[in-house]
């Protein structure tokens, strides 16, 4: 009996641990209209007066458009999150359009606060991500018009355009803000630059070939 007194007060102690640590991960009002002109710093944006917002805060125009592709890269990224459309603020999604020269490519990058759901418009993507060190592993297929695929949250992902005409995606992700991290922009590009023999003994390659691809960024 005083085995199990002893097991139940654990129980619940460790169930009283686990809600103080627990956070809300759901609005607490009907929206919180982003307030572009607050200057409070909050982890979010702060929110209107809810007297003064309008139907103009929960829409945005303009996907119809398509992306200027002429770049080295050979694909537009068109970001709709709380940024473009305010009332988005604390409601946990955003979307993209995404313009594919043929050939072009979106190139390895991550979303640190953001799962994905792309789905192809038009043309054919190769798709892909890297699953974490140890394994490494890479998942990827082909994929066209009407096809979804996920790519998890903080895991390396890309796509490339497989086909000879221009393709068309929009991507769902679950954050107002997922964030990106290009790979290469963000290693080979920062400010200040990451001291050269570091990542010479990161890729293992000769100090010239850092420097000629630092000097593209």
């Amino acid at each position: 009996m005083a085995a199990s007194r002893f097991l139940l007060l654990g129980l619940l102690a460790n169930l009283a641990f686990t809600a103080a640590l627990a956070s809300d991960n759901t609005p607490l009002q009907d929206f919180c209209v982003a307030d572009t002109k607050s200057q409070v710093v909050v982890n979010g944006l702060a929110c209107k007066d809810p007297k003064t917002v309008q139907a103009n805060d929960f829409s945005s125009s303009g996907l119809q458009i398509a992306g200027n592709t002429s770049n080295l890269v050979g694909s537009k990224v068109t970001p709709v999150t709380a940024a473009q459309v305010p009332g988005l603020n604390t409601l946990g999604i955003s979307l993209a359009r995404i313009d594919y020269a043929p050939w072009g490519i979106n190139p390895p990058h991550t979303h640190p606060r953001a799962s994905e759901i792309l789905t192809v418009l038009e043309g054919s993507l190769e798709v892909g991500f890297v699953t974490s060190n140890p394994e490494n592993r890479h998942v990827t297929k082909v994929i066209q018009k009407g096809d979804v695929f996920v790519f998890p949250v903080g895991l390396i992902h890309y796509q490339r355009n497989v086909g000879n005409g221009n393709a068309i995606a929009i991507a769902a992700l679950s954050s107002q803000n997922p964030g990106v991290i290009t790979i290469a922009n963000a290693v080979f590009g920062s400010n200040p630059d990451i001291a050269s023999d570091i990542l010479v003994k990161a890729f293992q390659v000769d100090k010239n070939v850092i420097t000629h691809i630092q000097s593209k960024f």
